[in-house]
């Protein structure tokens, strides 16, 4: 994958600066340090910065169609480029290039936009019609690629990372209070929300067309999963069968490429599963697996990775992070994640990323995505256990209230997603400044909308928490701070087996019990491992891995830390009240204090993390 940039001057009137293209494209440059390339024209301007994978002599970009008509720029792959090459070229398309984006072009001129759908890939594009003269922009199913876009006067502009936009100068620095208060409600930002007011998010499965008649966006895909009793279900080995198959041609799919293709290693079931199917399909070619270790043996799992690499013998590059590195990176952290974070442990992943490039690698296969989809979390159990007792709820005010809003927001009174949000409303109102509460009706997150409650309607618990996670959690946080940015820093790409479309589309026949079976959690990936995973790690408890928060960070008496948080710093920037901030720091330092993560929430975290987003960025007090 790469980085891409562009203007499109909707209004046609020849505006596009050379030299803020350029900038904007050099920000970019840890996603592509392989090669950039640029089309400009009187109304139009595309930047590329190259992460060289696939044709690394002829890969360049921009991509042309035979005419030239079309002009594309991706990030991205496509890993079933193959077949749809071949189909092509039997109906006399002239490719010029042997990398697998080129399929875009041709696929469009014979299809339109109704080609994006048949993409099996991860991927964000701009196309660039000058038939029509419109941009096509589009990203992949579950939103692995990111692109960011805002529109200035008819200026239409548009990016891999929000930090390229910020090079142009018509782009305004402004915090988005709903994006701030996402951040404390769920996992994260969340598209097309981001961090910054006039910018936004391409959502997961979606396009847009941008023309001078304006800019329209579309759904494309979703995980639609069926309604309780909609579908006849098969028996168990039946789907063991057909998941293993899809698993084996994801993992195919994903060694792509004219440079080798690691794996991570965590110690955990989801990417000692890659690895495994990935040595029973290339038996005799040893690959490099990466892991990070810990010097808290508490939480330190390097006997299981070391166990799952001599399993199945790779080259094993192994890590160790102490804390300190935690303060030693959180800067780097919140600039890559372009947003404040709840936790600190993007800093581990980071650093893994860096120990990939370290070792002469591009490519890495990642195990994310298996929680949301065969029921990993302890919510799915929390569910079952629900269901199971039932709702003693006291009939209270403010037990109704929190059943409003759970029906507002899921479509299900009864539904819990990580916390009571009415009640922790009253923690953020508190948090925040007087200023900021004047506008808390407008930016307050929870009475926003975050999902569909149509695709929640008559689902099963299971599916339902399924798929408000793959919405919340691991297309607003898990693929982006976590995923992309976290590799990208050190130029290194992630690619997903568990993600693949194809997996997607079986997921969401397999029965729910079949997930959560008992209150076993990934029962069916469970006996799939058992084909490719040493009992030891297959039967293990899963392990949820907190690195420390504000806490730790407070008790190593930093400058940064204590400049960050200090009521001038507060009361300047605006955003929180310096009081509670205050009442929280005593509370954090006190002796003895723990807090329960996840069941508690680290808000110190996430105001000294916005504390330094203010500063990395340049953005203005409220």
């Amino acid at each position: 994958m790469c980085g891409i940039t562009g203007i499109f001057d909707r209004h046609q009137r020849e505006r596009i600066d050379a030299n803020a293209l350029r900038a904007m494209t050099s920000a970019l440059l840890h996603r592509g340090p392989d090669d950039v390339g640029f089309h400009q024209e009187k109304n139009l301007g595309l930047g590329f910065r190259r992460l060289a994978i696939v044709d690394l002599v002829g890969g360049n970009q921009p991509l042309y169609n035979e005419d030239r008509s079309l002009v594309l720029i991706c990030n991205g792959e496509i890993f079933n480029f193959r077949e749809l090459r071949a189909g092509l070229e039997q109906r006399g398309h002239r490719f010029t290039t042997n990398t697998d984006v080129e399929v875009i072009l041709h696929l469009y001129e014979e299809e339109g936009v109704a080609f994006i759908p048949r993409l099996n890939g991860q991927f964000a594009f701009a196309l660039y019609d000058t038939t029509q003269r419109r941009v096509l922009l589009a990203r992949d199913h579950v939103g692995i690629a990111p692109l960011f876009y805002t529109d200035q006067d008819g200026l239409f502009l548009f990016a891999s990372e929000i930090k390229g936009l910020l090079q142009h100068p018509s782009v305004k620095r402004e915090v988005d209070l709903t994006g701030l208060d996402q951040v404390f409600a769920f996992p994260g930002c969340l598209a097309p929300r981001t961090m910054f007011r006039h910018i936004r998010s391409l959502q997961a499965g979606h396009y847009m067309l941008v023309g001078k008649d304006g800019m329209s966006e579309h759904q494309y895909w979703d995980m639609h999963y069926p309604r309780e009793r909609e579908i006849a279900y098969q028996d168990e080995n039946h789907y063991l069968e057909r998941l293993d198959e899809a698993l084996q041609n994801a993992v195919k799919l994903r060694l792509l490429g004219d440079v080798p293709v690691g794996y991570y290693l965590s110690g955990g079931l989801d990417s000692s599963m890659i690895a495994g199917i990935l040595h029973t399909l290339i038996p005799d070619e040893r690959r490099h697996s990466f892991s990070i270790g810990f010097t808290q043996p508490e939480i330190d799992e390097t006997h299981f990775q070391r166990m799952m690499a001599a399993h199945v013998g790779s080259i094993h590059h192994e890590s160790r992070f102490d804390w300190p590195q935690i303060s030693e990176g959180f800067r780097t952290m919140i600039r890559h994640a372009e947003s404040p974070l709840r936790e600190s442990y993007d800093t581990c992943s980071i650093a893994l990323s860096r120990a990939v490039r370290e070792a002469g690698m591009k490519v890495v296969l990642i195990g994310e995505g298996a929680d949301e989809l065969f029921a990993g979390y302890y919510g799915y159990k929390f569910d079952r256990q629900r269901q199971e007792l039932g709702d003693d709820d006291p009939f209270d005010p403010e037990a109704l209230l929190e059943k409003e809003l759970r029906q507002e927001l899921w479509g299900d009174e009864s539904f819990i997603y990580e916390k009571n949000l009415y009640q922790f409303q009253g923690v953020r109102e508190a948090l925040y400044s007087s200023r900021a509460l004047e506008q808390f009706h407008e930016f307050n997150a929870v009475r926003a909308g975050v999902v569909d409650t149509r695709k929640l309607v008559g689902r099963h618990p299971v599916h339902r928490r399924a798929y408000i996670d793959l919405k919340l959690r691991l297309a607003s946080h898990l693929l982006s701070d976590h995923g992309d940015r976290a590799a990208f820093a050190n130029s290194v790409e992630a690619r997903y087996p568990f993600l693949d479309i194809n997996v997607l589309n079986l997921v969401r026949e397999i029965p729910p019990d079949l997930k959560l079976h008992g209150l076993t959690e990934k029962y069916l990936l469970k006996r799939l491992g058992e084909r490719y995973i040493p009992a030891p790690i297959r039967e293990r408890q899963k392990f949820g891995f907190v690195a420390p928060g504000s806490p730790y960070l407070l008790g190593q008496s930093l400058e940064w830390v204590q400049d960050t948080l200090s009521r001038s710093t507060i009361e300047r920037q605006g955003f929180f009240n310096p009081d509670v901030v205050e009442r929280l720091i005593a509370q954090y330092r006190s002796p003895g204090f723990q807090l329960n993560v996840p069941y508690e929430d680290d808000l110190l975290m996430i105001v000294l993390s916005f504390g330094i987003f203010m500063d990395e960025f340049a953005m203005p007090a409220l």
